[in-house]
């Protein structure tokens, strides 16, 4: 595994008032795995004020242009 990169993607997920099904997502951050394999790191952007539930998902590679 490549530790220089993150895992994982952390966003702040809000409620669509126009949409039941579809969500807000906001990345606030990234997640790296501990190299024991117990835990992770949450390093959120600076400068941001969030509250609400934080989802985090697996990291895509986005595709090169």
């Amino acid at each position: 595994m490549n530790t220089n990169r993150p895992s994982h993607i952390a966003y702040v997920v809000e409620k669509n008032p126009d949409d039941t099904k579809n969500d807000f997502f906001r990345q606030v951050g990234v997640v790296w795995p501990h190299k024991n394999g117990t835990g992770f790191d949450l390093v959120l952007h600076p400068q941001l004020a969030i509250s609400g539930r934080i989802v985090c998902t697996e990291r895509k590679e986005k595709p090169e242009a």
